[in-house]
């Protein structure tokens, strides 16, 4: 008789995008409720039949989902991909500032509510001023930009009155772009235009800055989770969560090593991973940094508080990716390297698989929706420059890891191997499935290349759900699991469409009690 598969938990999972996390839940048995903004997003999910509200993750409360055992999310933090480069660096310091905030007031306050409430409410007025003053400057800052192209317009426009060539107007107009400086031309007319071009270059300058010193607006959303967290753990009458899993790019590694802290602090084993994307099967080279973690009942009994980086991390199953010819690296910058750990006890140890190529996963996909194009060698060449050189575009072959997919994989070139001979760029099925998305997977509604971009990769989603949520399963039962999972996330076909549901659209819902 064969085992049965673990329990299933109750998910909820803020700023759920298109469903990768999701569809990964759904073939471990899991039950999950999404919490999403964007409507294209909102339009594929409703599609794929998962349970959707639609609106901004501010607006909604862990108290309105008591029934929810499990939270998960990737908080939009596009702000932090320039970190260690002043306005993401910037900001990656407020929010971690913030969070020790948060953390303060959990272990000062321990079961008194209201100070952790207000501490929270505190940060929130504070974040909610400056998103107001940085809509100021962001209409003044578009009002300069307008101003700017006009003027510079003009500028370009005197300088061929004057004379001048095409390429002197072209190379006058590039040094023009550094004002200011003094300026001093023959021409009054054209001294006038480019003394106002170098103010508003200034002004624009201050206004950049000034932004950069009110922050983004997506901090506050990147700090949602946690308070979540604290909510459900210190509110009275509500139960925490039993697991917590969050994703993000590699920047933010520094925001969930705070939140583990504040989360160890709260009874939770946690742990934090930089992970490789195509060390967990998934056809593409992407970093993601993620948190997870369990909650420990025992330390909640104990009132023991356990140190963060205590949950081990997931074990690798396929070989990294390196390209022929290029040493390997480590980035010098501190923050995006994950913290030490201890080895799992009952790990997924053996033979590590190669990492598979695009030509792999593309062949299966065909397998089960013949109508994908037969594909030769080819070719990828990114819509993106190498090296900071825009015209140096990356190029991956058919037979390694796709570069990591991106808003604008449709852009991307798809070539005969060892030729310039354009072929058919790869459609949103083939996009997703480089993503290892379902090829029957429904996407929907505008922007579906960015959606595909946004998205956790689904395989990689299997690999910390199943560590995070089935710690109980030993090394060969948990690779037979994942075995299976895999087959069938690959397998998986969209259910009957469902209706979304907006703010207020409680009754009848299973996370609700309503």
């Amino acid at each position: 008789m064969e085992d049965s598969p673990p329990a299933g938990f109750r998910i909820l999972d803020l700023f759920a995008g298109p469903g990768g996390l999701d569809v990964a839940a759904d073939v471990l048995g899991h039950q999950v409720t999404g919490i999403e903004w964007d409507t294209g997003a909102c339009a594929t999910r409703r599609k794929a039949g998962m349970s959707t509200f639609q609106g901004d993750v501010r607006r909604y409360r862990a108290a309105f989902f008591p029934y929810a055992q499990v939270l998960t999310g990737g908080p939009p933090c596009q702000t932090f991909t320039v970190a260690g480069h002043g306005a993401g660096r910037r900001s990656l310091d407020l929010v971690v500032g913030y969070i020790r905030r948060l953390h303060k007031a959990v272990r000062a306050g321990d079961q008194e509510w209201k100070e952790i409430f207000r501490t929270w409410r505190g940060i929130s007025e504070e974040l909610r001023r400056k998103e107001l003053k940085a809509q100021d400057v962001k209409a003044r800052k578009r009002k300069v930009e307008e101003l700017r192209a006009l003027k510079r317009k003009a500028v370009k426009l005197r300088l061929e009155r004057l004379g001048n060539s095409a390429d002197e107007v072209k190379r006058l107009m590039k040094s023009f772009e550094d004002v200011p400086r003094n300026l001093d031309f023959p021409d009054d007319e054209l001294d006038g235009l480019l003394k106002e071009f170098s103010d508003l270059n200034n002004e624009h300058a201050v206004l950049k800055s000034r932004l950069e010193e009110l922050g983004d607006e997506r901090t506050g959303l990147v700090l949602q989770p946690l308070w979540w967290v604290i909510e459900r753990s210190r509110r009275p009458g509500s139960e925490p969560y039993e697991a917590v899993v969050l994703e993000q790019v590699p920047a933010v590694l520094p925001v969930w090593e705070e939140y583990a802290k504040v989360l160890a602090s709260l009874g939770y084993r946690t742990g934090t991973q930089l992970m490789h994307t195509e060390a967990f099967g998934v056809p593409q080279t992407r970093r993601r940094a993620v948190l997870m973690a369990r909650l420990d009942r025992a330390a909640l009994i104990d009132d023991v508080r356990l140190r963060p980086g205590d949950l081990p991390i997931v074990s690798e199953t396929h070989e990294r990716y390196q390209p022929k010819g290029r040493p390997a690296s480590r980035s010098k910058a501190p923050f995006t390297e994950p913290l030490p750990m201890e080895p799992p006890k009952a790990s997924l140890e053996s033979p590590k698989a190669p990492w598979v190529p695009m030509e792999t996963a593309l062949r299966r996909a065909r397998e089960i929706k013949p109508e994908l194009p037969e594909r030769p060698a080819f070719t990828v060449i990114s819509n993106y420059g190498t090296g900071g050189v825009s015209e140096a575009r990356g190029r991956r072959d058919h037979d390694v890891p796709s570069a990591t997919i991106t808003g604008k994989v449709s852009r991307n070139r798809v070539v005969l191997k060892g030729t310039d001979e354009d072929l058919e760029r790869f459609s949103p099925a083939e996009a997703g499935v480089l993503q290892t998305f379902p090829v029957a997977y429904p996407w929907d509604g505008n922007d579906v290349s960015q959606q595909i971009g946004n998205a956790v990769p689904p395989r990689l989603a299997l690999h910390v759900l199943r560590h995070v949520l089935e710690p109980e399963l030993s090394g060969e039962e948990a690779r037979t699991r994942l075995k299976q999972a895999t087959a069938d996330l690959e397998a998986w076909e969209p259910g009957k469409p469902v209706d979304g549901r907006k703010h207020g659209d409680w009754k009848g819902h299973p996370l609700t009690g309503r």
